[in-house]
């Protein structure tokens, strides 16, 4: 009966093409984030307000739904604390 080594061996090399490609995503994901702040430091150059533009794309990543939740929320909360818009 064989001893399970060849299982090791196998599950060993499945676990460090794993790792690897884990280490490659987190190398590219790491220049991307460099990339993105060259982008908005592009765009702050250029006279946008880098705050406003992040809040724009979270917003645009929102689900449309909730979203809208989010508004009416804000609005609520706005009105119940006498805050004029």
């Amino acid at each position: 009966m064989p001893d399970g080594s060849a299982d090791k061996t196998i599950s060993a090399q499945r676990l460090k093409q794993f790792i690897t490609r884990i280490e490659k995503l987190e190398e590219e994901k790491k220049n991307l984030g460099a990339d993105i702040r060259e982008v908005y430091s592009e765009a702050k150059s250029a006279g946008f307000d880098v705050k406003i533009m992040r809040q724009v794309i979270k917003v645009r990543a929102m689900d449309t739904a909730d979203r809208e939740e989010q508004e009416s929320l804000l609005e609520i909360y706005l009105d119940a604390v006498g805050s004029q818009r």
